[in-house]
């Protein structure tokens, strides 16, 4: 049955880490309803390590682009530069996120907080996508510089907050830069990659790899369907992008707001 479990959890973590309605924030949510077995300690470690499978999947599907071995010396020297952006782009959620990792843990993984933050969020994207009209200047991932990159990365700081959406503040973060909507999604790929597997090492850092024969094998389960169910969702975001916005995910993010609102509040 645990099996079942992780199996539906690592459905929902590869389908909502790109999407902008908060991978995070779902997968706390869906604990209320599906009650994974364990401590607490190795829930809170399931629904952070699980996203090693997303990432996992973004570089088999970009391997291309983000292979560093490559024998032409322009093209590796172009891999390279790309990583150096993405690494800088990192650095504000890394120091941000080891800083105020406890209190993510303790004061902000709470239904309110995701609650508001997924309207706060969903009224934004509507405004941005229906009220802004940013002119595009970053019309592939080389015309992206440094201080781009550090910019955008303040917008990905900003999902440290459970319920934000790390995809939807990447993304929309760079339209508003004048990236172009396919660029901001790439980028958006390459940036979790450093900050999501920083992330999950850190928590199997703090718990000490003190996992039992059953708890590892539930982590790895769950990374494999969140991994597969990833390189889906990714080509299919990719193509949406391209000729949808985001304020329909803006609309689901408020009504699920208020579906949160009266779970804990009235039924």
């Amino acid at each position: 049955m645990e099996f079942i479990k992780v199996a539906i959890l690592g459905i929902i973590q590869g389908i909502t880490e790109w999407l902008p309605i908060s991978s995070t924030g779902h997968l706390i949510l869906a604990d209320e309803f599906i009650h994974l077995g364990g401590s607490e300690e190795f829930k809170y470690l399931f629904t952070v390590v699980v996203q090693l499978g997303s990432i996992l999947a973004v570089i088999v599907l970009y391997w291309s682009t983000l292979n560093p071995f490559k024998r032409d010396r322009s093209e590796r020297n172009r891999c390279l530069t790309l990583w150096a952006k993405v690494l800088v782009a990192s650095i504000p959620a890394g120091v941000v996120g080891i800083l105020i990792d406890d209190i993510v843990d303790e004061k902000l993984s709470t239904w309110p907080v995701i609650a508001a933050a997924l309207f706060v969020y969903g009224v934004l994207y509507i405004i941005i996508e229906k009220k802004l009209r940013i002119k595009v200047r970053i019309k592939d991932t080389e015309s992206v510089s440094y201080m781009d990159a550090l910019k955008l990365g303040v917008f990905q700081m900003l999902a440290l907050i459970p319920g934000t959406s790390r995809s939807g503040s990447t993304i929309l973060g760079g339209m508003l830069l004048g990236f172009d909507r396919t660029v901001a999604a790439k980028f958006s790929f390459f940036m979790a990659i450093p900050v999501m597997a920083g992330a999950s090492l850190l928590r199997l850092l703090r718990s000490g790899f003190a996992l039992t024969g059953e708890e590892w094998g539930l982590l790895l389960s769950g990374t494999l369907v969140s991994f597969l169910v990833s390189l889906v969702v990714i080509r299919k975001l990719v193509d949406f992008v391209r000729t949808h916005d985001f304020s329909g995910f803006g609309v689901y993010r408020i009504i699920l707001s208020i579906l949160i609102v009266l779970y804990f509040t009235v039924l």
